[in-house]
């Protein structure tokens, strides 16, 4: 798991500079909160809404990212007055909870922006339940958000926008469909049966704290589309919270919330969050974790037993994450990892044609781009194929198929990235043979998307870098056609 996080590469240290980023953003908005005047709970309020908009705004453009940005406070604000407005009437405020994290949800069909709404809308209303919000309160936590989005904008689009010299990648919107049929539906009625049964069991556990419950049910459905991608989230974010449970009775209990050095590591589980979120779920809900119990040693309520109960609230969520992906509405495996390797295997044509016709000279081509769409598609393929390579998964036959197409997917990336590297060369000039190569990476991708069997890559092994390249990519493609079988396509999880 460690290697997992420090040994994944990170093209162009994208990854790096994002927590970076977020580090500088987020301190940037808690000291103009405590400029501003606002009391710990307006500065605490303001960290996590310019966390939120620096984590959750995933559009493909810097224009897109912008206006998703303004938009929060028009999603958050609403939810916020209604979360303190219903504080004690405990049933309308459990009710309208549900109806938060079912919209949130559903917001998802309008892709990354509405994801990223939907997260900032259910947050809000987590945050008000995590500060005993009330609505004397209302006032320095508008300030607060208000302020604390601007200050992670400004950050973000001025200080440093790094997409503004390399393309943001293209973030994919789950497999379409209509009715019921659609995913983000079948998800958002899913979602808020978990997070019924998380909210009513989490009151019994605990009438203080059963929103940790609801919170660890709505982020275990966060990024996940299929019944086995939730259940491998569920699990990772339970062993997640037991370690950062056990690194908060060594680090968070002991420090008290003393001031100078809670801000330190908080300011490194931020970075530790935003670093890690691409990579290891598990590493991340460490981090959040620990960052959680630093904040909860800042307000002075800190104690074991407020760890042992989080523990226990996690994992109420997880359960009632758990049954509700099995029994409501469930959503296969199958149906998602083929919708999403079909879609990977289109965008290695599309990579392949754009490089090509850089090397060509094709005035405005760019397979940059295309690329990024590659790796953020390829992240999705291995998220849904999570369960069949998972250790503990008893079906060897589906685990080996799918370590074997999961193999061959990043050898075919490998080699779109040396293609690419190569038509970005001056010097590099347009071959001949690259217009059949491409034609028949192109028949290659048609075969497998469409039943067929690809033809096998023939003859010795070409010396030019380009040809080469495109060579071994019709041979991975060539070789994808035995564990992806079948006529339908992409058969790992089915029977």
């Amino acid at each position: 798991m460690l290697k997992k996080v420090f040994v994944s590469p990170d093209p162009g240290r994208s990854r790096l500079r994002f927590a970076a980023r977020a580090v500088l953003g987020i301190g940037l908005a808690v000291v103009v909160c405590g400029l501003a005047g606002t009391s710990l709970v307006g500065a605490i309020t303001g960290g996590l809404a310019a966390l939120l908009a620096l984590f959750t705004v995933t559009d493909a453009t810097v224009r897109g990212q912008a206006v998703t940005t303004a938009l929060l406070p028009v999603a958050g604000l609403p939810v916020l007055t209604a979360a303190a407005a219903l504080h004690d009437l405990p049933v309308v405020r459990d009710l309208a909870f549900l109806a938060v994290v079912g919209a949130g949800v559903y917001a998802r069909r309008w892709g990354p922006r509405g994801h990223s709404l939907g997260v900032f809308a259910f947050m809000t209303f987590f945050v008000a339940q995590f500060l005993h919000a009330t609505t004397d309160r209302l006032p320095e936590m508008y300030a607060a958000v208000l302020l604390s989005v601007a200050t992670a904008a400004a950050v973000r689009f001025g200080l440093w926008c790094y997409e503004r010299r390399r393309p943001a990648p293209v973030v994919p919107a789950p497999p379409a469909g209509t009715g019921l049929a659609r995913i983000t539906t079948r998800q958002a009625v899913q979602a808020t049966a978990g997070a019924g049964f998380a909210l009513v069991v989490g009151q019994l556990v605990s009438g203080d704290r059963w929103y940790w419950a609801v919170g660890a049910t709505w982020w275990v459905f966060v990024n996940t589309t299929s019944r086995g991608e939730t259940l491998v989230r569920g699990f990772r974010r339970v062993l997640g919270t037991v370690v950062g449970i056990g690194l908060g009775f060594l680090i968070a209990v002991p420090l008290a919330g003393s001031a100078v050095p809670t801000a330190v590591l908080a300011a490194a589980c931020v970075f530790g969050i935003f670093y890690t979120a691409a990579v290891s779920y598990t590493w991340m809900m460490l981090c959040v974790t620990l960052l959680a119990e630093l904040l909860y040693g800042l307000l002075g309520v800190l104690s074991p037993g407020l760890l042992a109960l989080r523990f226990a609230e996690t994992g109420v969520g997880a359960l009632g994450a758990v049954l509700a992906v099995l029994f409501v509405l469930p959503v296969t495996t199958h149906a998602v990892t083929d919708a999403w390797i079909q879609r990977a295997l289109r965008c290695v044509h599309a990579c392949t044609a754009e490089a090509a016709a850089r090397l060509a000279g094709t005035e405005g081509a760019d397979p940059a781009p295309r690329v990024a769409e590659l790796e953020q598609l390829l992240g999705r393929v291995r998220l849904s194929v999570a369960p069949l390579v998972h250790p503990l998964s008893p079906m060897y036959g589906r685990r080996r198929r799918a370590r074997r197409v999961l193999g061959l997917l990043d050898d075919c990336a490998r080699e779109i990235r040396g293609l690419v590297a190569v038509a970005a060369d001056p010097e590099a000039s347009h071959d001949a043979r690259l217009a059949a190569a491409c034609w028949r990476v192109e028949a290659a991708v048609e075969a497998l998307t469409g039943g067929g069997v690809p033809a096998r890559a023939g003859g010795p092994r070409a010396a030019e870098p380009a040809l080469a390249h495109l060579h071994d990519l019709e041979h991975a493609l060539a070789e994808l056609a035995a564990p992806l079988g079948a006529p339908s396509g992409s058969r790992l999880a089915g029977a």
